[in-house]
């Protein structure tokens, strides 16, 4: 298992935490994101999540990256799934050790913050009476024509 992966498999999150566990981690956080069925009163059926994968990757590992970088002795790890979610199903995990649990929640908060704002991830919701992408992951985004455009990053 790589540290920072786009993945069609369900989570396990057991190999995340291996992968950050060391002897020097005295605080090991994990942040698991899950598939809600109501989500502004609508009911939701199932999810479906669409990725650029090669450049989500890339922008899973700076995330790391800037989380080491403010935390010299972190080690982290998040996997994203896509495809077809159903209900209490993990989206995204995340895993970060350090030697004090000050770090390892800070670093998991501003890790799925990041996911969130450069991830190049979105979500089409499944609900009872129609479906919807829901534009950016911060939702702050429309899609006009109704789906995502994958826009290449240079």
């Amino acid at each position: 298992m790589k540290n920072f992966a786009i993945t069609r498999d369900q989570i396990e999150i057991q190999p995340l935490i291996d992968l950050v566990s060391h002897p020097n981690a005295g605080a090991i956080c994990t942040f698991i994101g899950t598939v809600r069925e109501m989500t502004k009163g609508l009911k939701t059926l199932y999810l479906e999540y669409q990725a650029y994968e090669e450049m989500a990757e890339k922008k899973l590992k700076q995330i790391g990256d800037e989380i080491t970088a403010m935390h010299p002795e972190a080690r982290v790890a998040i996997v994203h799934r896509i495809g077809h979610l159903d209900i209490s199903e993990v989206a995204v995990a995340i895993a970060v050790s350090s030697p004090h649990r000050d770090a390892s929640f800070e670093a998991c908060r501003y890790a799925i913050e990041r996911i969130k704002e450069i991830v190049p991830i979105w979500k089409k919701e499944n609900w009872e009476d129609g479906q919807s992408w829901i534009g950016d992951q911060k939702e702050k985004v429309a899609y006009p024509t109704g789906k995502p455009e994958i826009k290449e990053e240079s």
